[in-house]
């Protein structure tokens, strides 16, 4: 791989754009959440000239979260709030730029619709008065028609207005895969179809609509003559996990045309090369392998089908991609080893190079010529950078007030040797004021996934654990954050090296983690803790019952007994190709369930934590490692949070969590103080 404008360093990085952290002086704290902007979803005007984007708050008199669509500027004027009160989600601009769209419930308990705001002022105004629920939609390129993405009980009656909501109905459900935790129950009803709107009349029609499927994703062509859309079998088993592109006239009636059929990848999207002779879309891996996912970027003839592999020689998972303007390249983020770098690959040769280096980037959008980024560092949250030469100009600051008051603590890469050789990479944060040759009290803090890593940013969603191994360094811990085997960032053999056996290679990992960390003369052994989110929940599990020198421990949303997580959890695709049915290999399943067949290897205290909407890991696993422990008298407490699922939403709940986090650990490893 070629790099390109390396000069962009990790020092001038943070001190040429982020607040500095060094000059501020209190630790973070619980309630801090609520001054917290989220900032997501950015999209950008097509002449390049601006860029519109969400951002999250967190409000403690309603306790709630909201959206606020917000625009930037290119030239770097301060940004504008568009929109207040209820929340938005899916901005887009017109194709002529005039106007800004976006999803809303307004007035709030209403249903969703679809809402335009005029960029030369103005109140915004819905454009759509449908039964059925928007979930997403793309304006055609002349702006004459949008295509919906909705479902509804009456897939003909979706885009007649409700007087009223239904009465609540029986489930019937007859999907293999019948549960998601955002979703609920997966009946016929949740299958989203695509409809054909035409914004100046409002009329609404029935565009695709294959029975037991769903169809996702458009895109249109350029030309505006073909729309190119995901469809899933949603029903039969021989549909799990794959992807079928097709392609159709934009007319209800017209015939689809399969283009191709691809292994699903984490975070589908479809996008046409400015001739519209290519469609972009990226690929999965085969189904055994669907817990260990890293997207492909490939690119078919749409003539032929023809597909080409783009970036299967960087061995990492690709998101985010967008065409240059010319059509030469598509630009991406890569995950690497701790870091998500902007690059992109030339289609005349395939060569890929980076456009810079050491930082995190989670969105790339791109137009006219000009590319913007959401990314972050170890200091500063995801806000909005212009990516010029390889360098970031910032175009927003919205955590900047709150940041500058902070000390945080230093974040260094680590790399140690597992019990086997194998090399782990991770990261160890270290309190404010840190002494050298003194001894911490010291959290093992694991990410969730394992289809994912711990890198060098500062996530504020509702699940960040960088931002909460920061929660416990300002509070005099250090904190330690390892990339386990199972991890992305590190190639395809990395990540399935625990293929078929949980709850081993990752926890050797970890207690070599540890072991580091000691034998430096950096943890206290005495004063150890450990803990995590979803996987790092199921791994907090299985490391206490393997190691018995952690004095606390935090299980969020997590699981032991995994043979109970058969059609309780969301995952059943995932076990049919893994593991195979508990009915054919009863002994692997209760191998992988050691944690709570052997619970009375568990002396630790631990904290147990969940939401009781959760359908991914679902409280049930929580609460039977809670009666566990118990039973046996081990110190130990539940707490469930009413009305939550996966990803905690309320606001008051999170600031609960992290205060029930500081003191469990306070409370069992001594309280160190900041």
């Amino acid at each position: 791989m070629r790099v390109k404008h390396l000069w962009l360093s990790g020092f001038a990085f943070i001190l040429g754009l982020l607040p500095l952290a060094a000059l501020a002086g209190r630790p973070l704290n619980p309630d801090d959440w609520y001054r917290f902007k989220d900032v997501s979803t950015l999209t950008m005007a097509p002449d390049g000239a601006a860029v519109a984007y969400l951002v999250t708050s967190y409000d403690k008199k309603s306790d709630s979260s909201r959206n606020a669509l917000w625009i930037a500027g290119w030239s770097g004027k301060e940004p504008l709030q568009l929109t207040r009160g209820e929340s938005v989600s899916e901005p887009r601009f017109s194709p002529d730029g005039r106007y800004l769209s976006f999803l809303s419930a307004r007035p709030a308990g209403s249903t969703t619709q679809l809402w335009v705001l005029d960029r030369r002022g103005g109140e915004a105004r819905p454009l759509t008065h449908v039964s059925g629920d928007i979930k997403s939609y793309e304006w055609s390129p002349d702006g004459l028609h949008i295509v919906l993405v909705m479902h509804s009980d009456d897939e003909a009656g979706a885009c007649k207005e409700a007087p009223h909501p239904p009465p609540p109905r029986p489930l019937v459900i007859d999907a293999y895969h019948f549960k998601d935790d955002d979703n609920g129950y997966l009946t016929a009803a949740m299958r989203s179809h695509l409809y054909l709107l035409d914004p100046g009349s409002g009329n609404c029609r029935l565009l695709t609509g294959e029975a037991g499927h769903s169809q996702s994703l458009p895109a249109w062509s350029p030309d505006g003559r073909t729309l190119a859309f995901v469809s899933n079998d949603m029903v039969h088993r021989s549909g799990a996990g794959l992807d079928t592109i097709e392609l159709m006239a934009p007319q209800p009636g017209a015939t689809p045309r399969r283009l191709l059929t691809t292994w699903s990848p984490n975070h589908q999207r479809l996008e046409w090369s400015p001739d519209g002779r290519q469609l972009a879309f990226l690929q999965g891996a085969e189904l055994k392998y669907n817990a260990y996912i890293m997207d492909v970027l490939a690119l078919a003839d749409v003539s032929s089908g023809h597909v080409r592999a783009l970036t299967t020689g960087l061995d990492r998972a690709v998101l985010s991609p967008h065409f240059t303007a010319d059509g030469r390249a598509i630009e991406f983020a890569v995950e690497d080893d701790g870091w998500q770098y902007p690059a992109e690959v030339h289609l005349d040769d395939g060569q890929i190079e980076k456009l810079s280096d050491r930082m995190v980037v989670n969105e790339l959008v791109t137009a006219a010529g000009h590319t913007a980024v959401l990314a972050s560092d170890d200091h500063t949250p995801f806000e909005v950078y212009a990516l010029e030469d390889g360098k970031l100009r910032a175009l927003s600051a919205h955590n900047r007030a709150l940041f500058s008051q902070l000390a945080l603590g230093s974040v260094e890469d680590i790399r140690f040797a597992s019990r086997d050789g194998t090399q782990i990479h991770g990261q160890i944060v270290k309190p404010p004021g840190y002494v050298h040759g003194r001894r911490y009290p010291t959290i093992v803090w694991i990410h969730g996934g394992p289809n994912g890593q711990d890198d060098h940013s500062l996530l504020l969603e509702s699940y960040g654990p960088q931002l909460e191994r920061q929660l416990f360094a300002t509070h005099g811990y250090v904190v330690l954050a390892i990339n386990y085997r199972g991890s992305t960032g590190r190639g395809a053999k990395f990540a399935r090296s625990i293929f078929a056996d949980w709850g081993h290679l990752e926890v050797e990992d970890l207690r070599a983690g540890l072991d580091y960390a000691i034998n430096s003369g950096i943890a206290d052994p005495a004063r150890l803790g450990i803990g995590g989110w979803s996987y790092g929940g199921i791994l907090t599990d299985y490391t206490i019952a393997s190691d018995s020198r952690f004095k606390a421990a935090i299980s969020g949303a997590g699981s032991a007994n995994q043979l109970s997580m058969y059609g309780s959890d969301e995952y059943v695709i995932q076990y049919d190709a893994e593991l195979g049915p508990p009915w054919k290999n009863t002994a692997l399943w209760l191998k992988v369930s050691y944690p709570f067949f052997h619970a009375d290897r568990i002396h630790t205290p631990t904290l147990f934590l969940g939401g009781d909407k959760d359908f991914n890991v679902p409280i049930g696993g929580g609460e039977q490692m809670y009666q566990a422990l118990r039973s046996r008298g081990v110190p130990t407490q539940l707490i469930v949070y009413p009305g939550e699922h996966h990803l905690l939403d309320r606001p008051s709940f999170l600031v609960d969590r992290y205060v029930r986090y500081l003191a469990w650990m306070d409370k069992y490893l001594g309280q160190p103080g900041p």
